[in-house]
């Protein structure tokens, strides 16, 4: 199991320059957890292609619907204490804290191409780039 955050979600159900990385991430370990946040997150990032014209409101419900497939069952929730617990001692936003205290709480990896995250938590997160580089 691996805790991804919501860029990686998207990169896979999304066309994009790290698409491929997101399909070989899933084929190393399709086991994916997040927390519930990446819901809406991944509802933001879908109204965004939408209001762009760059996806139909069709294909926004579909590929919505296929993510939540993918995660079922593997959304958590986080425990805010531990949340600002992260926060306190990092620069990075609440959101990428419920990443990082999932991964800890899971004790399992953070996949992430988030450079503050990267940085900031190294003991918790890798990057996409490295996790799938020996594929």
């Amino acid at each position: 199991m691996i805790v991804v955050d919501t860029n990686i979600i998207a990169y896979l159900y999304l066309s994009s320059e790290r698409s491929q990385q997101a399909e070989k991430a899933l084929l190393k370990d399709a086991e994916w957890a997040a927390p519930l946040l990446w819901r809406s997150e991944f509802m933001n990032v879908l109204a965004h292609y939408l209001r762009k014209g760059l996806l139909s409101f069709e294909d926004s419900v579909r590929i919505m619907d296929e993510a939540v497939s993918l995660m079922e069952g593997r959304e958590y929730e986080v425990a805010s204490i531990d949340v600002l617990e992260l926060v306190k001692r990092s620069s990075c936003s609440a959101y990428d804290c419920e990443f990082v205290a999932l991964a800890r709480d899971l004790n399992v990896p953070l996949i992430t191409v988030d450079k503050q995250i990267l940085r900031d938590f190294p003991a918790y997160a890798i990057s996409l780039e490295k996790f799938v580089r020996d594929l």
